[in-house]
């Protein structure tokens, strides 16, 4: 998205992506052509900017884009200010006494539940082939820490989660439960198609 003044958008609607955020969005369409993935079924986001996000995977499989709820943007009480004018303000300190809920926004352990539901029932969504879910970075980088059993407290800026990027996870054999058949999801890929682009965008996490 064109987003100059790095307003939170959240989960505001009427935001959709810049033509760069276009190119971006077809950069990960093309990677995951290129890799040959047979890509089966697709999920997004409510919000507008996922779901144009989704388009040209949608447009590359011949795939329609479902709507699942559970891949939206977390509340935020900093929803559309900007956030290094809000951190100044008096009126906002209390939403931030507790970072490790975090107490400005929906807790971190529901972000994570609902992804990990939302991921499970992709596994359960085609016989074969890929899924692919279409976020925004935070219930993303919550779901990785979350598989790789880590406190979800964090710095934002250290999140690998770029515009556009693909994290891939994988449905193996669990090795502690071999009698059982379980199955576990692990993290097995991640790349940024985008990255070439990603030195023009104004913005850092939309999607």
């Amino acid at each position: 998205m064109f987003n100059p003044d790095g307003v939170l958008y959240g989960r505001r609607s009427g935001f959709g992506l810049s033509e760069l955020g276009k190119r971006m969005a077809q950069a990960a369409a093309d990677d995951l052509v290129a890799r040959h993935r047979s890509v089966a079924a697709l999920f997004a986001s409510p919000l507008q900017r996922t779901r144009e996000s989704a388009q040209p995977i949608a447009a590359a499989f011949e795939i329609p884009t479902a709507i699942d709820d559970r891949l939206i943007e977390p509340t935020n009480h900093f929803e559309g200010m900007v956030m290094r004018v809000a951190l100044r303000s008096p009126a906002n300190w209390p939403f931030m006494v507790n970072p490790m809920r975090p107490s400005w926004g929906e807790a971190y352990r529901s972000i994570a539940d609902r992804m990990r539901a939302a991921i499970a029932d992709a596994f359960n969504a085609v016989d074969t082939g890929d899924v692919v879910l279409v976020s925004h970075q935070l219930p993303i980088w919550v779901a990785h820490l979350s598989l790789e059993r880590r406190p979800f407290m964090h710095d934002p800026r250290r999140r690998r989660c770029a515009l556009s990027s693909i994290t891939t996870l994988s449905l193996i054999p669990d090795p502690r439960s071999e009698r059982t058949g379980q199955k576990i999801v692990v993290e097995t890929g991640y790349t940024d198609p985008a990255a070439a682009l990603a030195a023009e965008a104004t913005d850092v996490g939309a999607v």
